[in-house]
């Protein structure tokens, strides 16, 4: 048995965990961060288990590094992949001093390159950039599979001092950046945000969606908004959004 663990806004994520579990077959299951790191007690067994997360500021999301700590790891193996955009930092760095402190060491950190999709930052990416790191992003993922199937081990440098810092800051902003969404006249009540988001941070009220400290800053609402009623920060309505070409909103959607 391997399972999968995976936390994904815009389905970068999901797609590599998707993939992998297709190759590997068998007896693989594939679970949300999101909805499992809710639960009081989460108890993992396995013979294997594979950890997916997306970079935020240089670190791991909030609720990836709280399922990470609160979870009990009963597997030989386990190994940790974080997909990224601009830049990784410190993430896996982050994720190795969570379980080293658990005295989980056969591990495999990896890294898997995606299209960056915080839009409020950097911007929507050229089409040339996005099917260049999408290409870049199957192949990693096919590469991080072969290291599990493998059971590869290997260690990263713990000691990432800036990144550490940002994604503290971060960690703290996210408390109050979720009051910079904005929604538009467009909105429809459709309710789709509330269902897409990972951490159950949006509820609907009235037919309009309240956003609340739950967020996690992972802007999937926005990315998944079939009429591009929401923005954040800066942004416009006219600001292109983004979500993995192969994954859908039914693979996407909290169950």
């Amino acid at each position: 048995m391997t399972k999968i663990y995976y936390f994904s806004a815009t389905g970068n994520t999901l797609w590599s965990a998707k993939r992998m579990a297709e190759i590997i077959g068998g007896d693989c299951e594939i679970v949300s961060i999101g909805i499992e790191a809710q639960k009081e007690t989460v108890i993992i067994e396995a013979d294997a288990v594979v950890l997916l997360f997306p970079s935020y500021a240089y670190g791991l999301p909030v609720i990836v590094r709280r399922f990470i700590k609160g979870a009990v790891f009963k597997t030989p193996y386990l190994a940790a992949f974080v997909t990224f955009g601009t830049s990784p930092g410190g993430s896996l760095a982050a994720a190795r001093r969570i379980l080293k402190k658990k005295n989980i060491n056969a591990v495999y950190y990896g890294k898997i390159p995606s299209v960056e999709n915080f839009l409020a930052l950097f911007g929507p990416p050229k089409e040339k950039i996005t099917q260049k790191r999408l290409a870049m992003h199957r192949e990693s993922t096919f590469t991080a599979v072969r290291c599990v199937l493998e059971r590869q081990v290997n260690r990263v440098f713990t000691i990432r001092p800036f990144s550490a810092f940002v994604s503290v800051l971060f960690s703290l902003a996210v408390k109050i950046f979720y009051k910079k969404y904005r929604l538009s006249d467009n909105c429809n009540g459709c309710g789709l945000c509330e269902k897409v988001c990972p951490v159950s941070a949006i509820v609907m009220r009235e037919g309009r969606p309240v956003f609340s400290d739950k967020c996690e800053l992972c802007q999937g609402c926005l990315h998944w908004c079939p009429l591009k009623a929401i923005s954040f920060g800066r942004m416009n309505s006219n600001c292109p959004r983004y979500h993995h070409p192969e994954i859908t909103i039914a693979d996407i959607e909290r169950v």
